[in-house]
This record gives structure tokens, C-alpha cells and sequence, in this order.
């Protein structure tokens, strides 16, 4: 299994002598850092040079210089290191700036394994686009500090249809979806659940069908986007409208997405969600808070999960 994002390799050190401007990432100082002042030269006759400073000024010279050099150094030493991050992709820093922007941490996603012979699910040659991956192993992984959610713990992570069309409780035509699910060429349900200690509550579900046909004829009949949410889900008491804040990433060719927020006046929960079509599979992202549901976490877990359906 190989990791989903590429990491910065450290450069090597830059040689003692004069490291150039673009060669900063890892300088290291001498136990006694060079003095700045320059050979003095002899004089060329008996005559005496100018005078030069006096021994004291001469020391607070050399002085002043050593900490200017110093100063620069660990400036310069500084700017690589943030230019270095910052270069990375988010997921490439462990943490980084989950306290500041609301994101979680997620451990490092990997690609599942496949059965051997198996072809990747957009590979020329599997015209199904089927995903031969254990269903388990798509489900994006829980961030760390949550608590997994009880009614989602079937084995290897599947539940039931009717657990599947809880989620749609408020939705009047659901004896539709219950239908279309039966005759539709279903496979396997799998979902992951868990709430963070803020009280996000975040609800996964991969729908797994025989074919990319069979999953595309259900997602335009029961998940079509008109704009709106073509389903009510529970605890939505307004109308979800279309996320015109989500971003996702470019270099995910081969997954459709649908995202929605509920928008203001809420109910006492908002819920935000998503539906993700990728090959033979659909794909729900559930995320709902009391009082207001935040966005980045949503938009982050939703583009992850995206990721490991690619």
C-alpha cells in the first residue's frame, strides 16, 4: 500500500563555504561563529597606517558583526523551514493548524489492497469501474479524539438497508429508494460513524453496486442535483441548498460529488452532507451540529473520502 500524498524530501546541508541565497533549509553553526572582520593586510613601508580602532571598539565591532551573522543565519534558516511547509500538502504535517482552522486529525490514508489480478477501479480494462478493494478498507478512517457511533458497528462494517434509510427519515417518498435498492442491483452497504467532542456527529455510508451502470440508473433516479437536496435527511428542518464554499481538489477526476448545507433558519441541529458517486459506488458524508455545523472539517472529510474512492 502506498501513502495518498507525496512528502517533501529533506535537502542535504549546504557546504561550510558561503551557503547562496537559495540553499537555507539546514544550515549549521560553528561552535564559534567566523569573525566578520577581514584580514588585515601589511603595510607596504615603514610609514604607520592609519590608526585603527581602539582594542575595545575593535571587540564590540567583532561583536556586533558575530550577532548580525548570527541574526541572518537563523532568519534564513527560518524562512526554509516555513517555505518547506508550507510547499507540503496539509496532509504531509501531522496537526499542523487543526487548532487554528478547525481540521482534524486523520491518520495517514492508504490505499487498500486489492485481490490479486484485480485492476483498479478506473483502469482500462475494468469497464464496470468496479472496486474490488474490501468496502471497509474505502470507509474513511476516524480522526483521532472521537468516539465511534454504536449503531454503526456491524462486521467488517456493514448494515442493513433499513439502518442505511434511517438517515432519510423525514423523506416522504423512501418506500422509492427502499425499491429502487431492491431491484437495483445492490451489493453491500458499509458505514462509519463517530462524534467529536464538540459535538460534530459525522455518519459515513458506501453503497456498493454490481456495476457503474447499475449505480449511475439509482443515483439519477433517487440522488439526482436539482439544485437542492433531492432528499430530506433527518434533523434537516430547513431547505439544503448547494455549498458554493466547497472546494475539491482538482486531481480527482474519476469521483462526481454533490455537496449541500442546510442553510439558516436551521432547526436545532444544521446538517451538511454530500453524495459522492465513484465507479460502483455512492457515497453519503453526513456531518451535523447543534447550533451550527462547521465547514471545514465537513469539506475536509468529505475531500478524504473522495481521495480514497479515486
Amino acid at each position: 500500500m502506498s501513502d495518498l500524498t507525496e512528502r517533501s524530501e529533506t535537502t542535504a546541508p549546504p557546504s561550510p563555504a558561503e551557503p547562496s541565497p537559495a540553499e537555507r533549509p539546514s544550515v549549521e553553526l560553528p561552535a564559534e561563529p567566523p569573525s566578520a572582520e577581514p584580514p588585515s593586510a601589511e603595510p607596504s613601508s615603514d610609514e604607520p597606517g592609519p590608526a585603527g580602532p581602539p582594542p575595545k571598539d575593535r571587540r564590540v565591532l567583532r561583536a556586533v558583526l558575530r550577532w548580525t551573522a548570527a541574526v541572518v543565519v537563523f532568519g534564513v534558516l527560518g524562512s526554509g523551514v516555513a517555505y518547506g511547509i508550507t510547499t507540503r500538502e496539509r496532509t504531509d504535517v501531522p496537526g499542523l493548524a487543526t487548532r487554528d482552522d478547525g481540521r482534524w486529525d486523520y491518520p495517514t490514508l492508504t490505499r487498500p489492497a486489492l485481490p490479486a489480478g484485480a485492476p483498479l477501479p478506473f483502469a482500462s480494462d475494468n469497464h464496470g469501474e468496479i472496486h474490488y478493494a474490501d468496502l471497509e478498507q474505502l470507509l474513511l478512517p476516524a480522526p483521532a479524539g472521537s468516539t465511534p457511533d454504536p449503531t454503526l458497528k456491524g462486521d467488517k462494517s456493514r448494515i442493513s438497508v433499513d439502518r442505511f434509510l434511517q438517515e432519510f427519515a423525514g423523506d416522504s417518498s423512501l418506500s422509492t429508494v427502499r425499491q429502487d435498492l431492491a431491484e437495483g442491483g445492490l451489493r453491500q452497504i458499509a458505514a462509519r460513524g463517530w462524534t467529536m467532542p464538540d459535538g460534530t456527529a459525522t455518519r459515513i455510508y458506501l453503497v456498493r453496486f454490481h456495476t457503474a451502470a447499475y449505480r449511475d440508473a439509482f443515483t439519477n433516479a433517487d440522488f439526482a442535483n436539482a439544485g437542492v437536496a433531492p432528499r430530506l435527511l433527518k434533523d434537516v428542518e430547513g431547505e439544503s441548498s448547494i455549498d458554493d464554499g466547497y472546494l475539491s481538489d482538482e486531481d480527482i477526476p474519476d469521483v462526481r460529488h454533490d455537496v449541500y448545507v442546510e442553510a439558516a433558519p436551521s432547526g436545532p441541529v444544521q446538517v451538511r452532507h454530500a453524495y459522492l458517486e465513484a465507479g460502483d459506488i455512492v457515497a453519503l458524508v453526513v456531518q451535523s451540529r447543534k447550533g451550527s455545523a462547521a465547514a471545514v472539517p465537513f469539506h475536509q472529510t468529505t475531500v478524504l473520502q473522495e481521495q480514497l474512492l479515486d
